[in-house]
This record gives C-alpha cells, structure tokens and sequence, in this order.
C-alpha cells in the first residue's frame, strides 16, 4: 500500500506539472494574411461602326464651271504735276452783288462783352477790384529772343464772377509776335472776383504784359 501511494503521488505531480509548464508556451502565432492582387484594367472591346454608304446622285448634266479671277488694275504710272497740290481759289464776287442769304459770316470786332443782359463793371465803378490769384508767365517767342528783341503788350479781359478771365485780346504793342503769347498766358490768370454791392461781378481790365531778356 505504500508503494501504491508512492506511485499516485508522483502520477499526480506528473499532471500538475505538465499543466503547469503547457501555460509558458507560445502560442503560434498567426499565419500573415496574403498578399492582395494590384488592380487589374480591363480594357473594353469598342462596337465596330457602322459606315453608311455615302449617296452618289448620278447626272447626265455637266457640270456648271465658275470661272474665278482676281481683282485686276491696271499698274500705270502716274505723272505728278506741280499744279496737282493747288487748290484753285475762286475770284471774290463782285462789289455790287449781295451777300446770299444764309450764309454766316464771321465778325471781325473784338468782343469787348459776355453777352446780351450780362452787365461789365469798370474797376472805377466796383466797391472791391479784382486780387490776382495765379499770374501765368508768358512764353518769349523764339523768334524775338533769337533777335534780342524785347517787347510789351496791352491786355484787355473780363474777369467773370467766379474770377476766370474771359475774352482776352491785344489793344496794342510794340511787336506783333509777341500779342499771342501775352494773350495766351493772361487766359490762364485766375482772380478772386470784383465786388459791387456786396456781390460778385464782371470786371473789365486791362493789364500791361512785358517781355524782357533781363528777365530770364
């Protein structure tokens, strides 16, 4: 009897101990999943077309031929003449004959007003004369500085209500050649306007414009 307890003693280390051990093992791991396929295309049979039969209509009649040409002129020389840049003036009409009606004709008067009801002050009239604002400097004609040659013009305008210069021209001066531009620059004059009654007016003035090479 103690052999036989010996014998189930060890049995029973025995099982213990390999349910003991079994718990140290590994596991396998798992098998990696395959490799996925790359992507495939598939190429797709297009239908055959179906050609239709181009209709031919059959005529006995010839057919009608179109002659093309291009434009054609004639490349000839042309003599040019003296007389081909002349505009031919027409003889004035005579001094007994009437001017025809309709015809506007341009005056030749200065124009010395603004306009039909539009009432021009002399400074001697005005409560308060017009105060320069902005003078422009007039251009010496090339001409006249060449030839050293100095000059004055007589200025006369109208200074407005707002204080712009209206209707300026030469009275009088020593050189002809210089009038436009002493006109010319005392068109771009601005004045703070003549007063008369409490109220802005339209002046007429005249000015003296001097051209000296001193100056320059």
């Amino acid at each position: 009897m103690r052999r036989d307890l010996i014998i189930g003693i060890i049995a029973s280390l025995l099982i213990h101990g390999g349910i003991w051990a079994s718990s140290f093992i590994p596991e396998d791991a798992p098998p990696p999943p395959p490799p996925e396929a790359p992507p495939t295309i598939e190429l797709m049979e297009m239908p055959e077309l179906e050609i239709e039969p181009e209709e031919v209509v059959e005529s006995d009649e010839p057919a009608e031929q179109i002659d093309f040409a291009p434009p054609m002129q004639t490349d000839v020389p042309q003599l040019v003449t003296v007389d081909s840049f002349v505009q031919p003036i027409q003889p004035p009409p005579p001094e007994n004959m009437k001017p025809v009606t309709g015809v506007v004709s341009i005056p030749t008067a200065r124009q010395t007003g603004l306009g039909k009801g539009i009432e021009v002050f002399d400074l001697r009239n005005l409560d308060q004369q017009p105060v320069p604002k902005f003078r422009a400097k007039p251009q010496y004609p090339f001409e006249m500085r060449r030839a050293g040659i100095n000059g004055e013009v007589l200025v006369e305008f109208i200074v407005d209500a707002n204080g712009d210069v209206r209707n300026a021209f030469a009275v009088r001066s020593t050189q002809r050649d210089f009038e436009q531009a002493a006109v010319q620059a005392v068109s771009k004059w601005t004045f703070r306007p003549g007063r008369k009654g409490g109220r802005a007016v339209n002046t007429r003035m005249q000015v003296p414009i001097v051209f000296t090479l001193g100056d320059d």
